[in-house]
């Protein structure tokens, strides 16, 4: 199955602030349509900078525009249908985007593969021309097989967002990742220059990919830290530094992200033990402090506390975790508003 322009090359493929106005809704967040985003949102590589920018600028408005609100929500998107396409178990990524959906007014259908016919062996596709007959306008999709939402794409008339897809890519993610990353270190500014630092499950993690992807088109310096045995192959090639060193990683850097470690995708050792994982790559208090006096604290979740981070790091001052999550349905309205409006896309 093959991936968007522009991507990481994944491990396995497969084919099967309160103020309020009184402008509509539509003008808050009308943006500049000189220049087409892709029709689909499938990888963060699919982005140059002024699209990617676009869509964190779109979010500020629709924040700034729901802000003042009694009732959070905007008649954007009514009368389109969102299909949330989920193959895989999700809280905070499937519960953002049916938020995000039905705060911009859409109807917003949640598929579960546990419950419906893919439990009886209905292929993706078959799925994929039931949702095209119901007139599906946008279909967000998260699988376990990487490039399935490239494929999907194929086959419906509606727009595909990417939620996720075995160890390839998760672009909202990363979206929401710069997105925080902007409010707290450039606030309405640029990135360019700033450190970032990502430590943990590179191997495994579609978070990394689409991270290293869209933070090195808007200029920031990413510096992966793993052990070798959670580095891809070919890792030397991505725009980022690699080290194994964390502390020195970490000295004066603007941010550190820390990724879960996956071991449900682990078939063997890839470290000794858990504990040895922790002293050498752990975020502690001490490792914190390293960081710039103004340096954040990110992690797209879910925690594994004590091992990848302390309890006391990822609840203290520098941590944006949870404000991640907020984030998160406000990046997600903004992708769904540009796409179903035309503003990502030709032919929309």
């Amino acid at each position: 199955m093959g991936y968007a322009a522009g991507s990481l090359g994944a491990v396995s493929t497969s084919t099967d602030g309160s103020a309020t106005s009184t402008d509509p809704p539509d003008a808050i967040v009308r943006t500049d349509d000189a220049k087409a985003l892709p029709r689909h949102l499938l990888s963060a590589g699919d982005l140059d900078r002024a699209g990617a920018l676009r869509i964190l600028d779109t979010a500020s408005r629709l924040d700034q525009a729901i802000a003042g609100r009694e009732v959070r929500k905007l008649p954007t998107l009514r009368g389109r249908t969102v299909v949330n396409l989920f193959y895989e178990d999700s809280t905070r990524t499937r519960i953002s985007f049916e938020l995000a959906a039905k705060r911009l007014s859409a109807d917003v259908i949640n598929f579960s593969a546990k419950g419906s016919s893919v439990s009886k062996g209905e292929s993706l596709k078959d799925t994929a021309l039931t949702l095209q007959a119901m007139g599906a306008d946008a279909v967000v999709c998260r699988h376990p097989s990487s490039g399935a939402p490239a494929r999907l794409s194929s086959w419906v008339d509606g727009h595909v967002i990417n939620a996720g897809d075995g160890t390839h890519e998760h672009p909202t993610q990363a979206l929401l990742d710069a997105y925080t990353l902007r409010r707290h270190l450039a606030p309405g500014g640029s990135l360019e220059g700033r450190r970032v630092v990502i430590v943990g499950d590179v191997l495994h993690s579609r978070v990394a990919r689409s991270n290293v992807l869209l933070l090195s088109t808007l200029g920031v310096e990413v510096t992966l830290v793993a052990p070798p045995t959670l580095l891809p192959v070919g890792v030397r090639t991505w725009p980022v530094q690699v080290t194994y060193d964390l502390d020195s990683a970490l000295v004066g850097a603007d941010a550190v992200m820390m990724l879960r470690v996956q071991r449900e995708r682990m078939g063997g050792a890839f470290f000794p033990t858990e504990r040895e994982y922790a002293r050498s790559y752990g975020l502690d208090s001490r490792r914190a402090g390293l960081l710039a006096r103004y340096g954040i604290v990110l992690h797209p979740g879910p925690m594994n506390r004590g091992m990848e981070i302390t309890p006391q790091v990822a609840d203290g001052a520098g941590s944006v975790i949870v404000e991640q999550v907020a984030n998160g349905v406000t990046v997600r309205m903004a992708v769904l508003y540009l796409l179903l409006t035309g503003g990502l896309g030709d032919g929309a």
